[in-house]
């Protein structure tokens, strides 16, 4: 067993709350992490027909069962049981009883995040981390094969086929999850949607043309983006557009939370495929960017990432907002390393003030400092 990252955040959250929230994409490993953490308390899948009927029409009867706690997975399920879970919580000041599990983001439901609020410490599983995957004996260390594969625990950890995998993966997503988050009539549009998607990654979300290629309103498209957020599948980077003068493009840009999914949907059946492959330098660039995300999202931390780019194409790929500072990085693919790099640093200095950065590079290089600024080999990122 792969210990994860997530852990000793998991465990201590565990002390201050008297819930915990572990949400993140299926899959992802949340029911094992919860197993191994919580060993002693009873498991409940909500997913279960018979378990789920009793919980909705008993909620009470359903809660009384587990006195001192228990793992309630998939609870997003069951809506109605949180009105009923925080009286409970409130009635007892033990800390780490319950830990509500689901695939689905249903902290993004006002009703459900009032609720919660103040009682429940929030977790968001991701695939493995590029750490988590150097540590399973048999994962490849070779670049392309990460980016083919991908960090779900199925692949990497039970070695199990990638095109193989996703493919029920992507069914059994479209066909289960977004039924349950909205009742969509028409799935394939919403999957050409989602192919869609994958060739626009590390682009501006640009939603209308988005709307002209799939054949759908604006309106509807957005909807269905939203989908997708709220079950881990994309992410939006926002633009950061504070305290400057000039003109600043304000659209998000679009990245999956996992490489190996985007590689499946769009048709890469072999990591020696990405050696030359236009779309190479996008899925390094969400790679380094989801990492980046997970060194957060492992610490209990929300993200604090951003990009930035002005009306005359004035670029960096990343802003990370640590506290008073904005630090920009910029990602490269290349494992060589070229003056032109850096010239977007440059224009940051020149519009800020501020010296220094973030290179991001797809060499092996040991790390060092360049024109001020770190240069760091995609290896290293979990070290940022």
């Amino acid at each position: 067993m792969i210990q994860r990252s997530i852990a000793p955040t998991f465990r201590k959250l565990a002390k201050d709350f008297k819930a915990i929230a572990l949400t993140g994409p299926r899959q992802s490993g949340k029911t094992t992490l919860a197993k191994m953490e919580f060993q002693k308390k009873p498991y409940v899948s909500l997913e279960n027909p018979d378990e789920r009927n009793f919980a909705l029409s008993d909620p009470r009867g359903f809660l009384s069962q587990f006195p001192e706690g228990a793992i309630l997975d998939e609870v997003h399920r069951t809506p109605e049981l949180f009105s009923y879970l925080q009286q409970i919580l409130d009635e007892n000041p033990a800390r780490g009883r319950f830990v509500l599990s689901g695939s689905n983001n249903f902290l993004l439901l006002e009703s459900i995040s009032q609720t919660l609020a103040g009682r429940v410490g929030y977790l968001d599983l991701l695939p493995f981390s590029l750490a988590e995957i150097l540590k399973s004996p048999q994962a490849s260390s070779d670049l392309n094969a990460i980016l083919f594969s991908g960090g779900y625990p199925a692949i990497v950890h039970d070695h199990l086929n990638p095109k193989t995998w996703f493919a029920g993966y992507v069914r059994t997503y479209i066909e289960r999850d977004v039924r349950l988050i909205k009742n969509i009539s028409d799935l394939t549009l919403f999957q050409r949607l989602l192919y869609l998607c994958a060739g626009r990654v590390g682009q501006q979300l640009n939603l209308t043309s988005l709307a002209n290629d799939v054949g759908l309103d604006h309106k509807t498209v957005q909807s269905w983006l939203g989908v997708m957020q709220a079950s881990y599948i994309l992410y939006l980077l926002p633009p950061y557009f504070k305290n400057f003068n000039k003109r600043i493009t304000k659209a998000p840009k679009l990245y999956f939370y996992d490489t190996g999914l985007v590689s499946y949907l769009l048709g890469i059946t072999d990591p020696k495929q990405l050696v030359n492959h236009p779309f190479r330098g996008a899925l390094f660039e969400n790679f380094i960017i989801t990492e980046l995300l997970k060194n957060r999202f492992n610490k209990g931390e929300r993200s604090n990432l951003f990009y930035f780019r002005d009306s005359t194409g004035n670029e960096l790929d990343v802003i990370i907002h640590e506290g008073q500072k904005l630090i920009p990085a910029e990602i490269k693919s290349s494992s060589t390393i070229n003056e032109g790099f850096f010239k977007n640093f440059s224009y940051w200095e020149k519009l800020t003030g501020n010296k220094g950065g973030i290179l991001f590079h797809g060499g092996i290089q040991k790390d060092h400092v360049r024109n001020s600024v770190r240069v760091k080999s995609w290896t290293s990122v979990n070290s940022v």
